[in-house]
């Protein structure tokens, strides 16, 4: 193990200031160089210096890319990506100062997982293979209103890490939560499976994976979709622009539930590729997204220099873009991208007939799909 240098007078080491900002007591990581905002790499095998680096403290798993000066803060309980910084600038939106005024109630911080469905049902139930499901209001984790939203393992605390490694390659924390043996979650939602997530820093973007283990013996309806809203530092929300690579857009009720029919996304919005998001307040679902080669598509949000964008894998179909009213100072705004397997009410429009793309996963199978975040410009 090598040794670190020591630390100048009235500077912190590095040992001692990440144990302070993993504490909440810094606001900001130990890792960027204060004249140069570079990262410092730690030196590999050979005295080499390594590009990726993890590192751990407590509940929480730091990754970072030293070349871009990426760091992703991963709430390992929760599996959330809570935090992700470029050269000490927030990339996620941020609403707390200190990681304990979080924990425990992460909400939509950082990038919550929406499971088993994505943002709404149009009733305190859903439908599976014909069958009809009632939930429990009781257990309280759907919501006591008429129309749950963002599904019920946002406030998970049961995930498990299986690694937390870096090699040349890459930095990246893997865990899994048993949902089969969680009797809150099984009552609600009573197809026995297991989740396993992956964050993976890799040449400057974090990758966000997700598979899906069925242990049932009855086709498992996949409805499953992510909540991450984004900020630029560069400039002010009166200034950002959003892109967004679709073809097709879903008209909604006023309550936000789609109504099952479509239009072109150009009779929304015009320009679809240059949306000033001081003019719009979007709440929508997109669909039919513009692919590359590989299968993929990406939304972008873009300021003055910086531009967040994000890359979404062929089994998410739905993209839904959120532009939250313009916030009070001293808040930046956002914008959220939701990376989603179906458009929501997914589960209750199939049953009704007006949506034919519900994926599902067989008895014993599985279903894996990735997003990227990928920032510029910071």
């Amino acid at each position: 193990m090598t040794s670190a240098a020591p630390a100048r007078r009235g500077q912190l080491t590095p040992r001692v200031a990440l144990a302070l900002f993993a504490a909440g007591l810094l606001l900001h990581p130990p890792v960027a160089d204060a004249q140069s905002g570079a990262t410092a790499a730690r030196p590999g095998r050979g005295g080499v210096e390594s590009r990726y680096d993890v590192s751990r403290m407590g509940d929480v798993v730091i990754l970072s890319d030293t070349r871009t000066a990426l760091v992703v803060r991963v709430l390992t309980p929760a599996s959330n990506a809570y935090q992700i910084t470029v050269k000490g600038e927030d990339v996620i939106r941020r609403t707390w100062n200190r990681l304990e005024d979080i924990r425990g109630q992460l909400g939509l911080n950082g990038v919550p997982l929406l499971w088993p469905y994505a943002n709404r049902l149009d009733e305190q139930a859903f439908y599976a293979n014909g069958q009809k499901y009632s939930f429990d209001p009781g257990l309280g984790n759907t919501g006591r209103g008429a129309i749950p939203i963002h599904g019920f393992v946002t406030g998970a605390d049961a995930w498990k890490v299986l690694e937390a490694k870096a090699d040349a390659r890459s930095a990246w924390v893997t865990m899994k939560l048993d949902f089969f043996r969680i009797p809150r979650y099984m009552k609600q939602f009573p197809f026995a499976h297991t989740l396993t997530m992956t964050y993976r820093v890799q040449d400057g973007a974090l990758e966000v994976h997700t598979r899906i283990d069925s242990l049932s013996d009855e086709r498992m309806p996949v409805a499953i979709g992510f909540h991450p809203y984004f900020q630029l530092t560069d400039s002010p929300r009166e200034d950002w622009r959003i892109a967004i690579g679709a073809k097709t857009h879903w008209t909604l009720e006023p309550n936000k539930l789609p109504t099952g029919e479509t239009e072109p996304i150009t009779r929304f919005l015009p320009d679809p590729t240059h949306v000033l998001v001081k003019d719009v307040m979007l709440d929508d679902i997109f669909t039919d997204l513009e692919r590359d080669e590989r299968g993929r598509a990406t939304l972008s949000l873009i300021g003055k220099a910086q531009q967040v964008d994000v890359i979404i894998g062929p089994k998410f179909t739905t993209a839904l873009v959120y532009t939250p009213p313009a916030p009070a100072a001293p808040m930046r705004g956002s914008v959220a991208f939701e990376p989603m397997a179906a458009i929501t009410n997914a589960l209750n429009l199939t049953q009704k007939g007006l949506y034919h793309d519900l994926q599902s996963i067989e008895p014993g199978g599985s279903w894996e799909e990735s997003f990227w975040i990928r920032p510029h410009g910071f």
